[in-house]
């Protein structure tokens, strides 16, 4: 059936009114009515081709919660009414090492995203949440609970998972102390679930207007990082350190923060590579890694401490119509801190 969706149809011009194939549910199918989708920079870097790989006309959004409105004969976990979810993939090969260990954001064959990557089963390429519905394999569809307001849990499926994946992984807990960096889409929820998790957590922005708010998400502490005064304060101190910056910066400044056998996590996605200087890592025996989003096993989990915690985004609701005008405040950084789509717009 022919759906509603906004796209792009080249790097330089705006989305616009589009209209998408989705197939009939298939037995493991989920079909969703597509209530609110997130704004990921990931949309826009996609959609301007900053990546290079950008298939067009492409329909952006992998933050996507909605209303079931069919399911296959073979559907176990959802029936039509409940609340659901899509994150950032859609299939995986689920075989490969990593798929089978549940991480299937690893697929060593490449997972199927959301949008912009070959669909398997429909042929062609896949088409994301700025859209009205979706269908989705049972496989890698999330339940929402009912506790969470749909419009802010969205973000949950990209900014939520990518920070919450690396602080479990490198078990952030009670008596650490842990660094974010950066107060923006990724950073806030990096703080709410630091919080949450029981560490001492201190903000670092280059923004001194910014501290009043990181210390309402639940930071206990906020250093402007310019003041080089304030960040040797802290040097060789953190246990962990979650750097959310996708614009340029210094390393080796974070690095320095990083105590003996702690961990520099990147999730940010800055365009061109950034120096590490080898003293930085050498003398402490510091690590600096890498994580992204978390496989759907992780994703539910963290749905599912969301809606115990009372865990959401804090975001602006959007009709479809201002989604160029988002893009363009997104890139100055002019949203507190994640802007959703409402996407009961697109049929007005």
């Amino acid at each position: 059936m022919t759906t509603k969706a906004y796209a792009a149809h080249a790097a330089t011009t705006p989305l616009a009114p589009f209209g998408v194939a989705r197939r009939d549910p298939l037995p493991t199918d989920v079909e969703i009515d597509v209530l609110f989708c997130g704004v990921c920079h990931s949309d826009l870097h996609q959609v301007r081709n900053e990546w290079k790989n950008t298939v067009y006309p492409c329909v952006p959004g992998h933050e996507v919660v909605g209303r079931v409105t069919r399911v296959g004969a073979d559907v176990r976990k959802f029936r039509a009414g409940d609340v659901a979810a899509v994150g950032v993939i859609v299939d995986s090969c689920r075989t490969c090492p990593s798929c089978t260990r549940g991480l299937e954001q690893y697929c060593q064959c490449t997972p199927t995203y959301t949008y912009n990557s070959p669909d398997k089963v429909s042929g062609g390429i896949t088409y994301g949440g700025y859209s009205e519905r979706i269908v989705a394999d049972e496989a890698f569809t999330l339940k929402v609970s009912e506790k969470l307001n749909p419009a802010a849990a969205a973000p949950l499926l990209c900014a939520g998972i990518t920070t919450y994946s690396p602080l479990r992984h490198w078990k952030v807990g009670p008596g650490q102390k842990v660094g974010v960096v950066g107060l923006g889409g990724l950073g806030h929820m990096g703080v709410k679930f630091a919080r949450a998790f029981g560490a001492h957590v201190v903000l670092f922005t280059t923004s001194p207007s910014k501290i009043e708010d990181g210390k309402r998400l639940g930071a206990h502490e906020v250093v402007v990082s310019k003041d080089a005064g304030e960040m040797k304060k802290h040097a060789n101190s953190f246990d962990f350190v979650l750097d959310c910056v996708s614009a340029e910066h210094d390393l080796n400044a974070y690095l320095a923060l990083v105590k003996l056998d702690g961990t520099l996590c990147l999730v940010g996605l800055p365009e061109h590579p950034l120096p590490v200087a080898a003293f930085s890592l050498l003398g402490p025996r510091r690590s600096l890694a890498g994580s992204g989003i978390g496989g759907i096993a992780e994703t539910q989990e963290m749905l599912d401490f969301c809606a115990e915690k009372g865990i959401v985004s804090d975001v602006e609701v959007i009709p479809i119509q201002k989604v160029n005008e988002a893009y363009e405040r997104l890139l100055k950084s002019d949203v507190k801190y994640r802007f959703v789509i409402d996407m009961a717009s697109l049929k007005s």
